[in-house]
């Protein structure tokens, strides 16, 4: 396998291969863009990265891949109001790198909040086991999105939209 792709996080590499699916030089490709980032890269972010080491890989291969990603269960895809789908890995969502996003109706500047008080922590877990025994539904994680308008907006002064 070619140099470029052999980073990328393991736990996700094993369950991509037990999860019945080739690892491709595209999908590996996608993988490492998606684990080197540190925000919420579009599609079209992806494939632009991608492209730099692989040129013959197609925006719809791309696609495909964060298809493929969020289906198993790999993947986060948001819609942050930019019209444009957002993609994350999902590691960590069980542990400490487990975060909420607040999202400006303004700017759509996405900010990852992870300063969880304890109170926050005992609503969520609350939240889950009177949902889970109300509807019956094995609940395995969750996403939350806080709109609003940021500092800034608020200031009246811009910052760099969604990254």
């Amino acid at each position: 396998m070619p140099r470029a792709c052999r980073g990328g996080p393991p736990w996700l590499h094993d369950k991509f291969r037990c999860g019945g699916h080739r690892m491709t030089i595209p999908r590996q490709a996608v993988l490492d863009v998606l684990s080197q980032s540190s925000g919420h890269p579009s599609a079209e972010d992806i494939f632009l990265e991608v492209h730099k080491v692989y040129p013959d890989i197609g925006l719809t291969t791309v696609y495909r891949t964060l298809e493929l990603l969020v289906q198993m269960g790999l993947a986060f895809k948001f819609d942050f109001g930019d019209g444009r789908a957002r993609y994350e890995l999902t590691e960590g969502s069980k542990d400490v790198n487990h975060h909420h996003h607040l999202v400006c109706k303004n700017c759509k500047r996405v900010i990852d909040y992870t300063d969880f008080v304890d109170d926050e922590i005992e609503f969520l877990k609350r939240a889950e086991k009177g949902l889970s025994e109300k509807f019956n539904f094995n609940i395995t994680g969750h996403v939350i999105m806080f709109y609003g308008i940021c500092e800034s907006c608020q200031r009246g002064t811009k910052l760099n939209p969604i990254k």
